[in-house]
């Protein structure tokens, strides 16, 4: 999508902070973290939310959590543990409609971290 920010994030015409990337995914810190260690991780391919995900995205959607794993392996918060969150829509908090996967690390989490 022309005026997505992840797409424009994906091309290299929006610099970011990379963790990970390879030919179907991009991994990079989150511009307003909400926790020490908040990582966004997308599919290069835009899928706006998740309820847009198809049959033929379920090998990207398998990969990002492998690389999620391997993201809180290198980054050393595997152990002490993480959270995962997927915002879907509007009434869901989905701010980008490009979907995202939030990894927060880096301290104990509570019940609400991302309002």
């Amino acid at each position: 999508m022309e005026d997505c920010l992840f797409c424009k994030i994906v091309k290299g015409e929006i610099p970011s902070n990379k963790v990970y990337e390879d030919e179907d995914i991009l991994a990079f810190y989150d511009i307003n973290p909400a926790t020490p260690i908040h990582i966004l991780v997308i599919p290069k391919k835009h899928i706006t939310t998740h309820n847009d995900i198809k049959e033929e995205d379920s090998k990207i959607i398998g990969k990002i959590h492998m690389v999620i794993n391997k993201i809180a392996e290198e980054k050393d918060f595997k152990e002490k543990g993480y959270r995962i969150i997927i915002n879907c829509g509007e009434d869901g908090g989905q701010e980008v409609k490009h979907l995202h996967f939030h990894i927060l690390a880096g301290k104990k989490l509570g019940e609400k971290i991302i309002g």
